[in-house]
């Protein structure tokens, strides 16, 4: 597999006092949105080193859904930035990413989770607040996913945007100091109508949020 080469960075043109939203997710906290075909969507790491997970659907069908494994597939690359394209299950381009401020996000990490957090960690790290609760809430209480009937059997594996997870020789995974810095962004064109589920990851327990979740911004613009 290709690996990105994070220095070579794409800034966008585009004024966010002309997006049609501009909001802020808490740190810790899930965020669901639906992004028209046509639409571009920013995600913005306010103060640094913020892991953001983030999962996409096909708006109108529950079945088809972001999938690491056809995107990494599809372009032979671990690493996310700007060209790549994010494929469904069905291998069709959900988004594209346009602009990269930050160079290169983990497709393999996936979402901490109370399990995980009980392996990785301590037993009694079990009830802390994961990337997984944020996922099965949204689930359960946006109108987004009960119109579409979707329960926690339709998560699929997410991406982990400023995540900094190197593959090592020997196939392992590590979890390391993050490459993004306060007011690094990455934005996608979406290709299709996808409805975005974010959970703004609560870990403490490993760098991926230099230990202390922060809050993100979040911004679309309509199709110019």
């Amino acid at each position: 597999m290709m690996e990105t080469d994070y220095k070579n960075l794409t800034e966008s043109k585009l004024d966010p006092a002309l997006a049609s939203i501009d909001e802020v997710c808490a740190a810790g906290e899930p965020w669901v949105k639906q992004i028209s075909a046509g639409q571009t969507f920013r995600i913005i790491d306010l103060e640094g080193n913020q892991a953001v997970d983030t999962l996409f659907f096909n708006a109108s069908d529950a079945m088809e859904r972001y999938s690491a494994t056809d995107t990494v597939r599809h372009q032979n690359n671990l690493y996310l930035t700007t060209g790549s394209r994010l494929y469904s299950n069905f291998s069709h381009v959900m988004l594209t990413i346009v602009a990269d401020t930050c160079g290169r996000h983990d497709t393999l990490g996936g979402a901490c989770s109370s399990e995980s957090n009980t392996v990785r960690y301590a037993l009694d790290k079990h009830a802390m607040h994961s990337c997984r609760d944020n996922f099965l809430h949204a689930l359960a209480h946006e109108p987004l996913f009960e119109q579409l009937g979707m329960s926690k059997r339709d998560l699929p594996s997410n991406i982990n945007f400023f995540m900094n997870v190197p593959v090592t020789e020997n196939g392992n995974l590590e979890f390391v100091d993050g490459i993004s810095a306060p007011g690094k962004y990455v934005e996608m064109r979406a290709e299709m109508d996808v409805i975005a589920l974010i959970s703004n990851c609560p870990q403490m327990n490993n760098p991926c949020n230099a230990f202390n979740p922060t809050p993100i911004r979040l911004l679309i613009w309509d199709e110019m």
